[in-house]
């Protein structure tokens, strides 16, 4: 991960869960009825029951003239947005609403504080609401435009709904009617009772009259415009250089992190590239031909959030394969993630086609390690095929790029080695702190250590002695999970013994390590015996970080109850030791990725608009409230 892409990553604070439709409904009504007793203020003083009674017609005048208009937009932006072809949900229709009231509450205290405090007087108050209703017509526009990916003048239907259900209780409840003249016995005998019930309302609502909504009018439109000129301002960028809105980005992302829905995968399918990556599985038969365990490593990044693309793939390759699964990091960054789930089912059915062609053998060399700089890679092989496991710890480390990967293992095979699966532990971070985040890219130092330290062990393993190879698994779920940086396939152990030799493979399910944590594990295991060497790997599920964007192992985690656990596990592993027969083998797959660049590129532009989206709104307000006081002065 770059620090471009830590950036976009960092977005994850603004992750959260739609409440309930109900849920924000009752804390509309809630805000609306507190709001009634400060707008409408009888002068109660002391609790008795008849000022209750008073304090409660002014909570109920809030909850019909603030809160019903909300409830009524809350009820209906759905149904009348999905009648245009919109994609509003119920949850998100009330949040919206809700937000809308608060909005329209702040400025309107806002503008009660300043008229008390200056001369300006009360008409400034119904000034200030006409700007209100106006501006949560203008931010309803802004929102149904991304979510509902509908045209200006199509969303402009649901997004007025809020301001028009207010405006005509406004109108009827102010007496406004009582300016125009309709004329006519029927009308007066028919409609007027309808249209005027200035009686029934606060006199605080009689200073309203038509300017006020000839003003709003104009307002709306002003403020429509504005919203039409920043959208194709942030736009552009998006369109010129990936040939995508950022709507579409917008959507996905509030669709995904507030409903957990899959419309990010459609944004990302349109960004998407094929490539062609390996697929490497080695596996494990007890001498009966049952699966005992198996380690999957298609040389893709398990990204890019939650179960995104392939964000889940370690819980989906375990669902899928017999006996234990090991799904271990890959030499793959953010270039290679998934662009949609059903990608995922490409990459299965090469997992079966190389269980296919498995060939077995009951030999093994014993485990060696290697370095180079700062890389260190533990080796071991099985027949003329070998697992290799880098690590630049206790260095920082993040993805190591799909080249330098693919260099590194036929370093590797120069040594006389068949096939090769390297695996990146990926088990020592320092977060997104920095500009330089452990990133190993083509032409780096650290690119080349690892390419030096796969040749020397690919060189010593043809040399390393032999035996009959014994392999024990154990598996922990752990009572840790997302929110701790653990995901659901736990803590899992395997433990391969060759002439008297025990080599400790530990993966847990999380997304990197804080630093000092893979070496203090690999200290207690090696120190129990009979464990000689070990190493400790990192699916790098992305389901963590749903939580937030820096959701490493041992950052929310006591490191002392975490080392324990594992200890335990390679005691269980110990213990399970049996004959075994391992064959590796590769194929290829070719799938959707995020494609060169991309991935960089996206975080680039979804920076910038958070960066610069923000001046660029600020602007356009400013403009258009400048523009609307102006008209108000004029009119």
């Amino acid at each position: 991960m770059t620090a471009t892409q830590s950036d976009l990553a960092g977005l994850s604070r603004y992750i959260f869960t739609a409440p309930s439709w109900y849920a924000s409904l009752g804390f509309a009504l809630a805000i609306a009825a507190m709001a009634g007793i400060a707008a409408f203020d009888s002068g109660v003083s002391d609790p008795t029951w008849r000022n209750l009674l008073i304090l409660g017609r002014d909570a109920w005048q809030g909850i019909f003239f603030i809160g019903l208009p909300t409830v009524i937009a809350s009820l209906g932006t759905t149904g009348v947005d999905r009648f245009v072809g919109g994609k509003l949900t119920p949850n998100r229709s009330s949040l919206l609403a809700l937000l809308c009231e608060l909005i329209l509450v702040a400025i309107v205290i806002g503008a009660g504080i300043v008229s008390l405090v200056t001369p300006l007087g009360q008409t400034f108050v119904y000034d200030a609401l006409v700007i209100a209703l106006a501006s949560i017509f203008a931010f309803r526009l802004l929102v149904v435009m991304a979510v509902s990916q509908s045209s200006l003048l199509i969303a402009a239907v649901p997004a007025s709904l809020q301001t028009l259900v207010s405006a005509v209780f406004l109108f009827v409840y102010s007496g406004t009617v009582r300016f125009l003249e309709l004329g006519g016995p029927l009308v007066d005998a028919y409609l007027m009772p309808y249209l005027s019930r200035a009686s029934e309302a606060p006199p605080e609502l009689w200073v309203i009259d038509a300017h006020h909504f000839q003003l709003l009018a104009i307002t709306c439109v002003l403020y429509a415009g504005a919203v039409y000129v920043f959208i194709r301002v942030i736009d552009r960028p998006w369109q010129r250089s990936l040939g995508v809105s950022v709507l579409d980005f917008i959507r996905g992302f509030v669709g995904h992190v507030a409903e957990g829905s899959r419309e990010l995968e459609d944004f990302f399918e349109k960004l998407g590239e094929e490539a062609i990556v390996p697929v490497t599985v080695l596996a494990f038969r007890r001498l009966d031909g049952t699966q005992k365990a198996r380690f999957v490593l298609p040389m893709i990044h398990p990204g890019p959030m939650g179960e995104i693309g392939g964000g889940n793939f370690p819980v989906r390759v375990a669902e899928h394969t017999d006996g234990l699964v090991f799904p271990p990091h890959a030499t793959a960054g953010h270039d290679f993630n998934l662009v949609t789930e059903r990608e995922v089912d490409a990459i299965l059915d090469a997992i079966d086609a190389a269980q296919a062609n498995l060939t077995y053998t009951s030999e093994a060399t014993r485990s060696v390690r290697t370095g180079a700089g700062e890389a260190s890679m533990l080796g071991q092989a099985f027949g003329d095929d070998a697992l290799l496991v880098a690590t630049y710890a206790p260095g920082f480390a993040d993805d190591v790029e799909y080249g330098v990967g693919l260099s590194a293992a036929a370093e590797a095979r120069t040594a006389g080695l068949d096939d090769v699966l390297l695996v990146d532990a990926h088990n020592s971070n320092n977060g997104l702190q920095g500009d330089d985040l452990g990133h190993v890219t083509p032409g780096s130092q650290r690119a080349f250590d690892m390419i030096t330290a796969a040749k020397q062990a690919g060189g010593r393993l043809r040399e390393a002695p032999t035996g009959r190879v014994h392999l024990g698994v154990a598996w922990e779920r752990t009572d840790w999970d997302a929110i701790d940086g653990i995901g659901p396939l736990g803590i899992r152990v395997a433990v391969v013994e060759v002439g008297g030799q025990h080599t400790a493979y530990v993966l847990v399910d999380g997304n990197n390590m804080v630093p000092g944590l893979r070496n203090r594990v690999v200290d207690a295991v090696t120190a129990r015996g009979p464990i000689d060497a070990a190493e400790v790997m990192t699916t790098d599920t992305h389901i963590v970080n749903t939580v937030e964007a820096d959701n490493q192992i041992g950052a929310a985690i006591d490191h002392g109850a975490f080392v324990a656990t594992i200890e335990r596990l390679v005691d269980a592993a110990v213990d399970d030791l049996e004959p075994v027969e391992a064959g590796l083998a590769t194929e290829r797959a070719t799938v959707t990725v995020f494609g060169n660049d991309r991935t960089e590129t996206l975080a680039s532009h979804a920076n910038a608009v958070v960066s610069m989206g923000g001046a660029l709104a600020a602007v356009i307000i400013l403009v258009a409230m400048a523009v609307s006081i102006l008209i108000f002065f004029l009119t």
